[in-house]
């Protein structure tokens, strides 16, 4: 199944994915999918037209790093903060695309063997949201292939609180807190991300150089890829690209240093 995927490549996404060193490709890829605003302005279109095209986006990308075997993919879809700054009208299309999304991608994650993960406080978002959110896990939760996380109403600082919050609501029903200890492992536990590994690459579209509020605490040791391509444009050899800058760098774990460009 695997060399079947690989020869669904682009003729430039083989170009590309010929010069890795397939031993060495990131195991855990995040992505600040940013631009789709940016991207609709400069072709005097609608806002939604970009966040439509930025869907179309996911799609290529989620299936080129099906293709090549990246084993999770962690997308920033959906901030804290869009939810709470940004107009209604522009929030409530946001919704209905992600519905529509996993209504019309389920079969594609299927066909891929992608299995779909959730994290942030999608408590908070509307029931129908909630709903498919949890059809779509049904419907993916045999796969074994890429693990596609979609980070919705996710916030890393919230996060954080969140987990807070659920180390002292375990220390509470465990005896109190008298012999509560809390160390990085206790922490990274508890987090949204719990049963996932720390990122090795992020990738930021768009060129803006931060992180915005994402993963803070994952991506302690990421290398980070910053890219003046706008996330409707990013496609499966912009991923691919950065995968190849990432094995010419050597990463650094404080004063550890792992020689990716030579190992």
């Amino acid at each position: 199944m695997q060399n079947t995927l690989l020869a669904g490549l682009s003729r430039k996404e083989a170009e590309v994915y010929a010069r890795l060193d397939s031993e060495r490709l990131p195991k855990h890829i995040a992505i600040i999918m940013d631009g789709n605003g940016r991207w609709a302005k400069r072709r005097h279109l609608p806002r939604i037209a970009g966040h439509r095209r930025g869907a179309d986006s996911v799609r290529d990308v989620v299936q080129t790093a099906s293709r090549v075997k990246i084993p999770w993919l962690t997308l920033y879809a959906f901030s804290v903060e869009n939810l709470k700054r940004r107009p209604k009208t522009e929030t409530d299309f946001l919704m209905a695309l992600l519905r529509r999304y996993l209504k019309q991608e389920v079969p594609m994650l299927n066909d891929f063997n992608v299995r779909l993960n959730f994290i942030g406080r999608t408590h908070e978002l509307p029931e129908s949201v909630q709903s498919r959110m949890a059809w779509a896990l049904e419907q993916t939760g045999k796969n074994t292939g890429t693990l596609l996380t979609l980070a919705l109403n996710y916030g890393a600082r919230t996060e954080l609180v969140d987990c807070f919050q659920s180390i002292l609501a375990t220390a509470n029903s465990n005896g109190g807190l008298s012999h509560l200890e809390i160390d990085e492992e206790m922490i990274a536990r508890h987090l949204y991300t719990g049963s996932l590994p720390d990122p090795d690459l992020v990738i930021r579209t768009s060129g803006e150089m931060r992180l915005s509020n994402f993963l803070l605490w994952q991506l302690a040791y990421a290398e980070i890829y910053v890219t003046q391509t706008l996330w409707p444009d990013f496609d499966g050899t912009h991923f691919l690209e950065a995968i190849s800058e990432y094995q010419k760098r050597e990463r650094r774990y404080g004063g550890l240093v792992e020689n990716s460009a030579h190992a």
